[in-house]
């Protein structure tokens, strides 16, 4: 079966670590060692062998699943992994479209009019009927309040009607190629029992779960909802918990956690009973490069901020940067060789770009940026031009291993080059302010192609947010985005999405290091079914939930 024809899952935006943020995991990291130390001390430090019994699954899988609204209104769990409720389609384990709440559909040939078939006899987890008005439902509360849900983009639905109660049709006032990627990644509430407030941390779905208790910043517990269209799961509980990874790590090896995030610092140790797991993923880590040379503009507010950096604005030292450095290199020092080298956002989707290139060429970098007037004439290693040292700030997150790692790595290659980067660490608070000025290491990863559109339209500088921090102002580009936002047929929209990619790429306003690989040991005893995890997006540890219906004890 090939890669997925069009793309379905949300821009999904990095999470914010504010001062509270930290005090909340420093809080965490205490209750988590609590929580090991009890367990131990009533005698259950040693890990289960026995599947007769064992019907329960403990996990900690990142600390985001917390860190907002479990409501699918308000955008939650929309990475293609929710536990709790469906949306009409899903991805599988291809990559490609299959049904979920909805069993089949068609397209108009206009592609204004979308038309889906619902699955009969689907209930909800407090035993109420699934039925066309639930979609009505969910559609019009999101399209009323879509300033409460960044990930979905109802803008151009002109309605949604339900012609019976197993049949859903959709009305676009233009095309939009997208749609499926929001059809897919919004889950659909009951008409009749949703309340804003109480979904935040206990909604009701169709999903094979439902939570049960909810401790904030402690744990979340799920149960087996016998209600599900595809039958109970095998496994009848399982806890998330809330850890920071050092704690999350020991808990493991006190035998506590059937299943642990770690990161690739951890990917040479071993755990008792537990087996090391890693993940395709299309979740990139890049460096962001302003193009702009430093300048005073004033963004969406009419507020002024300096943008732009003078060194990074020469094309010649972003080019440089990237034919110059060596990826594996990188990888191999800041993530214990955990992921693949990345020259573009992606690889493994069919919207992906099909360039690629050889890095590592260091004679050749040099001569670019000799070229380009960046010589070391006063013999210190660093180039500099017109009294400009090359030299620029890179900013990592706090608390970040990895990302600041991956820097620091980079930093060591670029000084090969007559480049010197400052590696520094800021909050994403600090970094809102610092993002159009400075480098920043992101991580990016989504099966939606809407991506490309948040990285280089040049109407999006300046508005908020993480979009286009760089400046970038391609009008060509500009144009290849709202061709492809607005084509009538997928294989056009592909093609005008690799013709984005491709000239954008030209001018290295990102510059692309590896495509991480998700981590986790996992109990040798459970089978969390590797054949049916989806290719993992950018979700911070998550989306090893993607398929939690299918885990068994051995």
């Amino acid at each position: 079966m090939g890669r997925l024809v069009w793309a379905f899952l949300p821009m999904l935006h990095l999470q914010k670590i504010t001062t509270e943020d930290i005090m909340k995991r420093k809080q965490a990291g205490l209750w988590a060692c609590i929580f090991v130390l009890c367990i131990t001390l009533i005698g259950c430090g040693e890990r289960k062998q026995s599947s007769d019994t064992k019907t329960d699954v403990t996990a900690f899988v990142g600390t985001n699943i917390f860190e907002g609204s479990l409501d699918p209104v308000k955008g939650a769990m929309s990475y293609g992994y929710s536990f709790t409720n469906n949306a009409l389609l899903k991805v599988d384990f291809n990559s490609e479209y299959i049904g979920d709440l909805a069993t089949d559909w068609e397209i108009s040939e206009d592609s204004l009019t979308y038309t889906f078939h619902l699955r009969k006899g689907v209930k909800f987890s407090d035993g109420s009927d699934f039925t066309a008005d639930d979609v009505v439902f969910t559609y019009e509360t999101v399209h009323n309040n879509q300033a409460n849900n960044e990930n979905v983009d109802l803008t151009r639905l002109a309605s949604v009607t339900a012609l019976d109660d197993y049949t859903v049709e959709f009305r676009l006032s233009e095309p939009y190629s997208p749609f499926f990627d929001t059809v897919a990644m919004l889950q659909i509430v009951p008409s009749d029992a949703y309340d804003s407030e109480v979904f935040d941390t206990m909604p009701i779905g169709t999903g094979a779960w439902k939570v049960v208790q909810y401790d904030a910043n402690q744990q979340i517990i799920l149960e087996a909802n016998e209600n599900y269209y595809a039958g109970a799961p095998e496994i009848k509980k399982i806890t998330l918990v809330y850890m920071d990874n050092d704690a999350a790590f020991a808990a493991a090896q006190s035998g506590q956690l059937d299943i642990v995030m770690v990161g690739a610092n951890y990917a040479n140790e071993t755990v008792n009973g537990m087996t090391l797991q890693k993940f395709e993923t299309m979740d990139v880590r890049n460096i962001s490069l302003p193009v702009l040379e430093e300048q005073t503009r004033k963004n969406s507010e009419g507020k002024e901020v300096t943008v732009g950096n003078n060194v990074t604005a020469d094309k010649a030292v972003r080019e440089a940067l990237s034919i110059g450095i060596n990826r594996q290199t990188i990888i191999d020092h800041a993530l214990n060789g955990i992921g693949v080298p990345a020259v573009h956002f992606t690889n493994n989707l069919v919207w992906a770009s099909t360039d690629t290139y050889e890095d590592g060429k260091v004679e050749e970098a040099k001569q670019l940026l000799e070229d380009a007037g960046w010589v070391d004439s006063d013999g210190d290693g660093i180039r500099e031009k017109s009294g400009q040292k090359c030299t620029f700030n890179v900013y990592a997150a706090s608390g970040d291993e990895e990302r600041y790692n991956l820097a620091v790595a980079l930093a060591e290659n670029a000084l090969e080059l007559g480049i010197k980067i400052e590696v520094k660490t800021a909050t994403w608070d600090e970094i809102l302010t610092l993002q159009n000025t400075a480098g920043v290491v992101w991580g990016w990863g989504q099966y939606s192609p809407t991506v490309l559109y948040s990285l280089f339209e040049s109407e999006l500088f300046l508005t908020g947010g993480y979009d286009n921090v760089v400046g970038y102002n391609n009008p060509q580009v500009d144009e290849l985005i709202h061709q492809a936002l607005s084509a009538n047929n997928q294989e056009d929209a592909i093609s005008y999405w690799k013709e984005v990619q491709n000239t954008a790429n030209q001018d290295e306003p990102y510059l692309y290091l590896v495509n991480i690989q998700h981590c986790y040991f996992v109990n040798d005893n459970l089978d969390i079914s590797a054949e049916t995890q989806i290719p993992h997006p950018h979700g911070h540890g998550s989306p090893i939930i993607c398929n939690m219906q299918d885990w068994t004890w051995k």
